[in-house]
């Protein structure tokens, strides 16, 4: 089939990946409200394009936390990519490379995070959940040692959120898969509590940046600050946590609003269209996060699949910096857009 935008990987990637496994990614929690608000969100901000610019050229690149990457469209943490092609993680982290960009691998991943780096062709931030202090420790000393850039603590999961859908498929880890980070599946299952004093504890294990990622508020982005925190992530986990989140493009500007330059500012959620990083640096995101495209991606064709969800992100945003005007990066504001 022509493969035009992102939407056709998704519907290859539907034909081929097992039938539960693809209700697990694509879930969301409860009514999936938030899920479909992150799409409809982009949908009611209209973007003011100039005109007689000179766009013959644009420039995309970028850097984030001083690592350059060649646009900004970064990998977001997905788990058991396993299940969408037998190279899983892998997989993606060479594709990702290939395309010039950052991978954040899963702390929930089907391979490890040692054979994933040993795979990568570029750089790679690593997701961290909190399981036991003992498990928490040596996931990150293990990230450090393997050669990770930063540490990305994903905040928003207390407790896992009820994905009906997947639920409903009766969803289980395949046998031939396992949580590869993890020795068993209670330790995987188990959640530390995490308050602000357990990110001061977390800072002290290694002299990796920490980002924290499913922050949606701007009380809460002012605490990451206080507490030491390098960059932050506009996120609702995609829409699988807390039903009713705020979308993570109208979470960002009173994000950005409070950080006020005293920190990076990332966004995921609802990515689909070169448009849409478009509208989220408009917004002051320095860079967006795609998750499940990139599964769509990997399942449809493997890690080309992946090259080639990247690189039409990557096309259409070119072309949406020129038809709206903006040769650089810093020629997009928020003075491009008006709220429907």
């Amino acid at each position: 089939m022509d493969l035009v935008n992102v939407y056709d990987y998704e519907r290859l990637a539907a034909a081929r990946v097992e039938s539960s496994a693809w209700d697990y990614y694509q879930s969301g929690a409860d009514d999936e409200v938030t899920l479909r608000g992150n799409r409809e969100a982009f949908e009611r901000i209209w973007l003011r394009p100039r005109f007689l610019r000179n766009v013959e050229q644009v420039a995309m690149a970028t850097t984030v936390l001083d690592i350059p990457v060649s646009m900004p469209i970064l990998v977001a943490p997905t788990a058991l990519q396993g299940m969408a092609h037998p190279d899983g993680e892998c997989a993606t982290a060479r594709a990702a490379g290939e395309a010039g960009t950052l991978m954040v691998v899963s702390d929930s991943a089907s391979r490890s995070l040692e054979d994933i780096a040993a795979a990568a062709t570029g750089p790679q931030w690593y997701q961290l959940y909190m399981a036991d202090p003992e498990t928490t420790v040596e996931h990150v000393q293990r990230a450090t040692a393997a050669g990770y850039r930063a540490i990305v603590l994903t905040v928003d999961a207390p407790r896992w959120g009820r994905k009906e859908r997947a639920l409903r498929s009766d969803f289980d880890l395949p046998p031939h898969l396992s949580y590869a980070n993890y020795p068993d599946i209670e330790t995987k299952r188990a959640i530390m509590p995490l308050m602000w004093a357990t990110l001061d504890w977390l800072r002290t294990l290694t002299p990796l940046p920490f980002i924290l990622k499913g922050i949606l508020t701007a009380e809460d982005a002012e605490l990451a600050l206080e507490h030491g925190c390098a960059a932050i992530i506009v996120s609702n986990h995609g829409g699988r946590q807390l039903d009713g989140a705020l979308p993570s493009i109208l979470a960002l500007p009173e994000i950005v609003q409070a950080v006020a330059g005293r920190s990076e500012v990332y966004m995921d959620g609802g990515i689909r269209r070169g448009t849409d990083v478009l509208k989220a640096l408009a917004l002051g995101a320095r860079a967006v996060l795609v998750g499940r495209p990139i599964l769509w991606g990997l399942g449809a064709a493997g890690p080309e699949g992946v090259r080639g969800v990247l690189t039409m992100l990557r096309d259409e945003f070119e072309q949406a910096m020129a038809l709206a005007g903006c040769a650089t990066l810093a020629d997009i504001t928020p003075a491009l857009l008006r709220m429907a």
